[in-house]
């Protein structure tokens, strides 16, 4: 049936877009609690702990010793934060529909989120590559892609939100 015969034609934009802030919700947990965001032959880095594999067992140790490292924790953690408030926030508007503005909201919110998450994934290769932590040869790991993989969706999330649907939509909502 199409729209000319008398059906509804239904965007669910608001539909995609808060499944989209959802996985960037679960991306960025799944990046924060990763085990491997930089590894090497012997040697694993997180963002909360730094291991050695010396001949034996593996060593731990806290990876919160310089202010690179913490700055980038607070930001991916603030990024997350804010991506679950906006997540709460627009989950609710969706299942009430009549909070159409705080769409707006959310979008904002998301959009701040993206701008602390790239600047945290920008900074963590920067100033780890300058301190050289491990001298040996090393890769970014699965853990640092989640982290961008959360922000592509979370941008994908906030654009979806600033999409002006009310005209089509309300037939949906």
């Amino acid at each position: 049936m199409s729209a000319e015969e008398g059906g509804v034609l239904v965007r669910p934009f608001k539909l995609v877009a808060l499944l989209c802030a959802f996985i960037a919700l679960a991306l960025d947990v799944a990046a924060l609690l990763s085990p491997a965001w930089v590894t090497s032959e012997r040697d694993s880095l997180s963002l909360w702990k730094a291991c050695r594999q010396p001949p034996e067992d593996w060593l731990c140790m806290s990876a919160l010793k310089t202010d690179w490292q913490v700055a980038t924790l607070v930001l991916i953690l603030t990024s997350a934060t804010i991506t679950l408030l906006s997540f709460l926030m627009s989950l609710i508007s969706f299942c009430l529909g009549t909070y159409k503005s705080y769409y707006r909201v959310a979008a904002l919110l998301l959009f701040a989120a993206v701008v602390l998450q790239v600047c945290a994934l920008i900074l963590y290769p920067i100033k780890f590559i300058d301190s050289s932590m491990l001298k040996s040869y090393h890769e970014f790991n699965w853990g640092y892609g989640l982290g961008w993989g959360s922000a592509i969706f979370m941008l994908g999330a906030a654009i979806l939100y600033c999409l002006r649907t009310d005209l089509y939509d309300d037939a949906y909502y």
